[in-house]
């Protein structure tokens, strides 16, 4: 993260962490794990924790981050095959976008450029959007930060056998996403919306609660851009760093 006023540093792709990282980042990144203490995650989840602590300053995420197996390996893998990167907003496309060019170049839309001019009769843009976003790229990596309404469309078009709560079966035709990070904020069908994708079975890295936001989602796959760009850098074991 540059500092105001400042210039990025310049990006050698097969240097080490410190290409892609500002040194007030690295500094606030040894303070957060100082804070944190021991976790129990591994390197990649610990990295996406961190990230997600430093774009928020709330060290209370830390109990609400919830993964499921293997997502952050699965999601690297597709991100360092060039998946496609999804999100429910410009804004959080906004955020992601300089990483992705930094590491692999994956194509970064927001799903309200598929997304009708006027949201339909008791639906929104960004669940429409949303549809019409997977069909062009069913096995993206998708990241919701703001719309709870878009993480059920999602869920509808999963294939069946991945959600015991499918409202219509005749929906279930695209392919699973790469990765899911829902982190939908705020207080009306949020919670609902993680419920439903803890119990879908999907590839997820979510967040408990009303916390979320487009920030969060795009600090998180930031990270995983990050970590699956050094790793091919330097393969080996993953470092935290």
């Amino acid at each position: 993260m540059s500092a105001k006023n400042e210039p990025e540093p310049t990006i050698d792709p097969l240097s080490s962490s410190s290409s892609l990282d500002h040194p007030i980042f690295t500094e606030s990144v040894g303070r957060i794990r100082a804070w944190l203490g021991p976790t129990g995650l591994g390197a990649p989840e610990q990295e996406l924790l961190e990230r997600l602590v430093h774009s928020s300053g709330d060290l209370a995420l830390a109990p609400l981050l919830r993964f499921s197996p293997g997502a952050c390996a699965k999601g690297m893998a597709a991100l360092a095959g060039g998946a496609p990167i999804l999100t429910d907003t410009a804004m959080a496309a906004a955020a992601v976008a300089p990483m992705a060019r930094r590491t692999f170049g994956n194509r970064v839309c927001s799903v309200l450029a598929w997304a009708p001019a006027a949201a339909p009769p008791g639906g929104t843009r960004s669940a429409e959007g949303m549809a019409a976003a997977l069909a062009a790229h069913p096995a993206a990596v998708v990241l919701i930060g703001s719309a709870p309404t878009a993480l059920e469309r999602l869920l509808e078009l999963c294939p069946a056998e991945h959600f015991e709560l499918h409202r219509d079966p005749a929906l279930a035709r695209n392919p699973s996403p790469a990765l899911v990070i829902g982190m939908p904020v705020g207080f009306v069908g949020v919670a609902e919306s993680k419920q439903h994708l803890a119990a879908s079975g999907l590839a997820q890295i979510r967040l408990e609660g009303s916390r979320g936001g487009a920030g969060l989602v795009a600090a998180a796959v930031n990270a995983l851009l990050r970590r699956a760009w050094l790793d091919q850098a330097s393969p080996g074991p993953a470092l935290i760093v």
